[in-house]
């Protein structure tokens, strides 16, 4: 009988996950939520950390350099945030923590490549998190037709404008035209 606990938990474990490990370069996609938009941001990095692989609080931590300088966020594999985990490189390494990657720079923190069944590996396909993907990508491109038709209608009333205003000045020329005639006759 399974306790309270893994109860709760396998409401909330993934059917599927990556594995991933330590010393592979990873894209992860994350949602983020600001001012009332849902977005997806990619994280791609070094993994430097794996913790708890079987576990519902299996989380990685991903390490890269923006701007020069170093960025590390640790993510929840399970979390559903976490849209998805896609390996990019594997690496040969002999540790599960490599905190001396913190240290280097430049060429030394190259490490020796693994070749490996790219397509394999990523195959997860996770229903759910595949569906919240397609949502957001289906919001966003109706939230940019939207602003493309109101661009469109504001040009068409800009359009509409411009030639009213090119017809009245044509009038007044011609009316000054005429006037003009008149008072040479």
């Amino acid at each position: 009988m399974p306790s309270l606990i893994q109860t709760i938990e396998a409401k909330y474990i993934k059917p599927q996950i990556v594995n991933v490990n330590t010393g592979d370069t990873v894209k992860v996609h994350q949602k983020i939520k600001e001012a009332g938009k849902e977005r997806i941001q990619i994280f791609e990095g070094m993994v430097i950390r794996t913790d708890r692989k079987k576990s519902l609080t299996a989380s990685i931590t991903v390490r890269r350099i923006a701007s020069g300088v170093g960025v590390e966020k640790n993510y929840m594999l399970h979390s559903p945030n976490v849209l998805k985990v896609e390996v990019v490189k594997r690496s040969k390494v002999r540790r599960n923590y490599l905190s001396y990657m913190r240290v280097r720079t430049g060429k030394s923190t190259r490490l020796t490549g693994v070749d490996f069944d790219k397509k394999a590996v990523n195959a997860i396909h996770d229903v759910q998190a595949e569906a919240e993907e397609e949502k957001l990508h289906e919001e966003a491109t109706a939230a940019h037709e939207e602003e493309e038709k109101a661009a469109e209608t504001k040009e068409a009333k800009e359009a509409r404008k411009l030639e009213e205003a090119l017809a009245a000045h044509e009038a007044v020329t011609q009316e000054v035209v005429e006037s003009e005639k008149l008072k040479k006759q």
